[in-house]
């Protein structure tokens, strides 16, 4: 990585006119500016913020610098940056974040995340997702929480769907549940084809075949669990289920489930059983009854992906974190 060093010999200046011009460049010459700039973009040089920190610690500044796609605006995002602040000053080490949002410049964001100089750096995300991690972030420690990469390996902790629909289902059809119907997430996320095949193994060892059963995804956009009712009416005929049970892409699908189920005068888990996803913060125990859930594994993940960064970990391979079943009342 390009140093003050570099620019100011590129440019033909001082040291003292590269940092003028970083800090103050009204009190600098415009062509004498105009170098520098020029400098600094064909290095692609980073102002170092914490250059003082540093040299203060040692080589080895025991900083995290977390970024964050779109992750603060979800309430999962609690369970993972509070795990990674919590277990990094466990281990005398500091963390911080920058957030970046869809309609942001990714380079920009990268820049201002790599001015603090972290000693290593967690990519994290809304949501299971692929991403592309910006070349930037390679050159130092680099871990990735809730998402992989589509280039070349990074280190990845990521939830265990197959295994977490698996042992759900499994569990419900261990209850006597035999016709269920399944509301998936949209067809193009990737936890939905992971948790299916979750599903579908589970049917397979009870005797039941997954394609016979009725498959229903959901349309991308939060707007579309307004359609779930009208799905699910479309399988209730004459007041009467068409089903013994309902498998939910996540828990709030199956907030919509209830309504719909309890408004119709189908009880829960009398008439119809019924099992959620993620174990949304702050809502499954607030379902009547309580909801069966799968508990997203963010703390976990924010944990461990931590300590990768914290132990210096050079492997690069994916690591499937446990989801754990979470038996309530509504089946």
């Amino acid at each position: 990585m390009a140093s003050l060093k570099d620019v100011a010999r590129m440019a033909n200046v001082s040291l003292m006119t590269v940092s003028r011009a970083l800090n103050s460049p009204e009190r600098v010459k415009p062509e004498t500016l105009a170098r520098v700039q020029e400098a600094i973009l064909h290095l692609n040089y980073v102002p170092d913020l914490s250059a003082k920190q540093i040299r203060s610690v040692g080589t080895k500044n025991k900083t995290i610098g977390v970024l964050a796609l779109d992750t603060v605006t979800t309430p999962f995002s609690v369970e993972i940056t509070l795990s990674i602040e919590e277990t990094a000053r466990a281990h005398g080490w500091n963390s911080f974040v920058v957030n970046m949002f869809s309609d942001d410049n990714p380079d920009d964001i990268v820049d201002l995340l790599l001015a603090h100089r972290p000693g290593g750096i967690i990519f994290t995300t809304m949501g299971l997702r692929e991403v592309h991690v910006p070349p930037k972030l390679l050159m130092y420690p680099c871990v990735l929480a809730n998402c992989e990469n589509k280039g070349e390996p990074v280190a990845c902790y990521i939830p265990d769907d197959e295994q977490g629909q698996y042992t759900a289902v499994q569990a419900l059809l261990a209850a006597g549940y035999r016709r269920p119907i399944c509301l998936h997430l949209p067809i193009n996320h990737l936890a939905t084809s992971r948790r299916r095949k979750g599903l579908e193994r589970a049917c397979r060892e009870a005797s039941i075949d997954p394609d016979k059963l009725e498959h229903c995804y959901m349309q991308f956009g939060d707007e579309h669990y307004r359609d779930i009712p009208d799905i699910l009416l479309a399988h209730i005929h004459q007041g009467i289920p068409q089903f013994d049970s309902v498998i939910c892409g996540n828990d709030r699908i199956a907030f919509m489930v209830y309504q719909t189920l309890l408004a119709k005068g189908i009880s829960i888990p009398q008439d119809i059983g019924v099992i959620g996803y993620d174990n949304l913060v702050g809502i499954g125990n607030l379902f009547l009854p309580p909801l069966s859930t799968v508990q997203l594994p963010h703390y976990e993940i924010g944990r461990l992906s931590t300590l990768h960064i914290i132990k210096d970990d050079d492997r690069k391979e994916r690591v499937l974190v446990d989801s754990p079943w979470l038996s309530r009342e509504s089946f």
